[in-house]
């Protein structure tokens, strides 16, 4: 029962002819090494078409670099941020990193073309773009081509730092970063999330997983891991601020293209980047769409096969998840109308993780 997904019924879908267009479009730059012109150039091609979208208000958002690993020079550096305004000013963050880097060669001259790491997460952010601007949302969405990835996460680094001192209300961060290869998986999509901690990285991915179950023949696979073994995302920076950050990666990455000048787009599956767009799409339409998530949700304590739960706040109805402890992911959902308390008949508090959520929103774990 995934309701939060019906307004998507009449909704298009990610289109796999203008996802590889944007990658080839990308890729047909020599490089977009952070410290090259032709990071500009991506820049401004990007901008402009984030310009092309009725409501939507394009930034072209610089920030300063230092000299150091991978950076040559002190420099000032260009990545896009595109706002969808909302109803109001919590936001829903999706992004991608338009940078390039050779590591088989000299990494500010040699060929970069990026096709699948990164102009394939930019491609999604933008695609993602084209088909929610022309309504209004109740959040506002934030669109980002960020840059300095490969030499430090420095581009999200100073966007993220950034939304802290402004006093942004970012209520999810989807990072896609090397998602357009198939590479004989597909059917399946990883998703990275932070350990339970300051932020609710982690709870922002099962629910991610769960509304992504309406995909046709697509699956998200959780990864419990911030990221890949010993590597790192845009996500990260937003993690450190405190907000709710998670990373999309394609499911058997090709390490033989990977940071070379074979990164091109005749390795790009354009149908499989597709359903990664519609997995991000799917669940952005539900996230900027929420209500106010409830707060204070408890298991009463009692001792009793039943479980009763209680709940303050939220703009209702609600619905109650549950899991058993040993499953990753939200199990079945549960619609329970607009009260602040639910009696489970024959679901045991020991045996069951229980959260509670409104439409489209983030479900919040009951303690």
């Amino acid at each position: 029962m995934l309701l939060p997904l019906i307004a998507l019924a009449a909704q298009p879908l990610p289109d796999p002819d203008r996802l590889i267009n944007t990658v080839r479009t990308l890729a047909q730059l020599p490089t977009r090494n952070t410290s090259s012109a032709e990071l500009n150039q991506a820049a401004a091609w990007v901008a402009g078409e984030y310009g092309k979208l009725p409501g939507v208000r394009v930034e072209l958002m610089h920030y300063d670099v230092k000299k150091g690993r991978r950076v040559p020079a002190d420099k000032n550096v260009v990545q896009v941020v595109a706002v969808l305004p909302g109803e109001d000013d919590q936001r829903i963050v999706i992004s991608g990193h338009l940078d390039t880097i050779n590591l088989s060669a000299d990494p500010l001259t040699g060929i970069a073309p990026g096709a699948d790491d990164d102009a394939s997460g930019v491609a999604v952010a933008l695609e993602c773009a084209r088909l929610m601007s022309g309504r209004k949302w109740k959040h506002t969405m934030v669109f980002c081509a960020v840059s300095g990835e490969e030499q430090g996460l420095f581009g999200s680094d100073a966007l993220a730092k950034r939304a802290k001192a402004e006093g942004w209300k970012i209520n999810a961060m989807l990072n896609n970063d090397i998602v357009g290869t198939s590479n004989g998986g597909g059917n399946l999509v990883r998703l990275f999330s932070e350990d339970p901690g300051k932020t609710m990285s982690r709870e922002l991915a099962r629910y991610a997983e769960f509304v992504d179950r309406a995909i046709s023949g697509f699956k998200v696979q959780l990864v419990f891991r911030h990221d890949r073994f010993a590597r790192g995302g845009d996500h990260m920076s937003f993690n450190q601020q405190g907000y709710d950050a998670v990373r999309f990666t394609e499911a058997k990455e090709d390490f033989r293209h990977q940071h070379t000048a074979d990164d091109k787009p005749e390795f790009v599956d354009a149908k499989y980047l597709a359903k990664v767009c519609e997995a991000n799409y799917r669940v952005a339409c539900a996230l900027a769409d929420a209500g106010d998530p409830p707060t204070d949700v408890k298991v009463k304590l009692e001792l009793s096969a039943d479980t009763t739960l209680t709940w303050k706040g939220g703009s209702g109805p609600f619905f109650v998840y549950w899991r058993d402890t040993t499953s990753p992911g939200w199990e079945s959902m549960k619609a329970v109308g607009d009260v602040h308390q639910i009696t489970l008949k024959g679901m045991s508090k020991d045996r069951y993780v229980f959260a509670v959520g409104v439409a489209g929103g983030v479900p919040v774990e009951a303690k």
